[in-house]
């Protein structure tokens, strides 16, 4: 299991801090949520933000783009320093390209959905992508309930990737903590972002080793 501590539940002066308590904790990625006031009712992080802390941290840093029209801020993004990028199916017009552009640039691509969105609108593109980004909360807000019926919707998804061998990862945002983690991982997930479980916690670091510990299949 990869772990992705979502900064968006970071403390928002010190985001140079949350970066340096991913790496002491042991994090995989750093989860860089993009939200536009449009797609979601929500403003968060910019490209000049991402440039300042992909400077300041060797890890990867997961873009996931909450926004309409994506295709007006991919490069941008992509120059910025984002290692893996997800659009949204809900709010990709020509797919195909946006996937080929994220390449293109570098990142590993991949297309989020959101909790009603089926897992079979990915069946024409599947092969086409790195990871698949379920919302396991309605995008927007940090800090929401999880919602327990993604978890079928993750063993679909991991039967469809089975099914048809391929090395698709899948990863889920919304709700992810101590508590249900081992459930997370156990329906097939391979990477699992966690904001408020993190940076709520009064020892981040010790917070993101001890999901990492509840997440094995042997976790009691």
């Amino acid at each position: 299991m990869k772990l992705a501590p979502s900064i968006l539940a970071a403390d928002l002066t010190n985001l140079a801090g949350a970066m340096d308590l991913c790496e002491a904790g042991g994090a995989d990625l750093v989860h860089f949520d993009v939200m536009d006031g449009h797609f979601v009712p929500n403003l968060t992080f910019g490209i000049p933000v991402l440039e300042a802390l992909s400077k300041r941290t060797a890890l990867p840093i997961d873009v996931h783009l909450m926004v309409s029209q994506p295709e007006r801020l991919l490069d941008a993004y992509l120059k910025a320093g984002a290692s893996w990028i997800s659009v949204h199916w809900e709010a990709a017009t020509h797919l195909d390209r946006l996937l080929e552009q994220i390449r293109a640039g570098g990142a590993q691509a991949g297309v989020a959905l959101n909790p009603a969105t089926p897992v079979d609108v990915l069946v024409d593109c599947l092969h086409r992508l790195d990871f698949v980004l379920l919302m396991s909360v309605n995008p927007g807000f940090g800090g929401q309930a999880f919602l327990p019926h993604v978890l079928d919707k993750t063993r679909r998804l991991r039967q469809m990737i089975e099914q048809r061998k391929l090395h698709v990862k899948i990863e889920m945002d919304g709700g992810v903590g101590l508590g249900n983690i081992h459930q997370v991982t156990a329906a097939g997930v391979d990477v699992c972002v966690a904001g408020s479980a993190v940076f709520r916690h009064q020892d981040p670091a010790a917070a993101m080793r001890q999901l990492r510990r509840l997440s094995t299949a042997d976790a009691s």
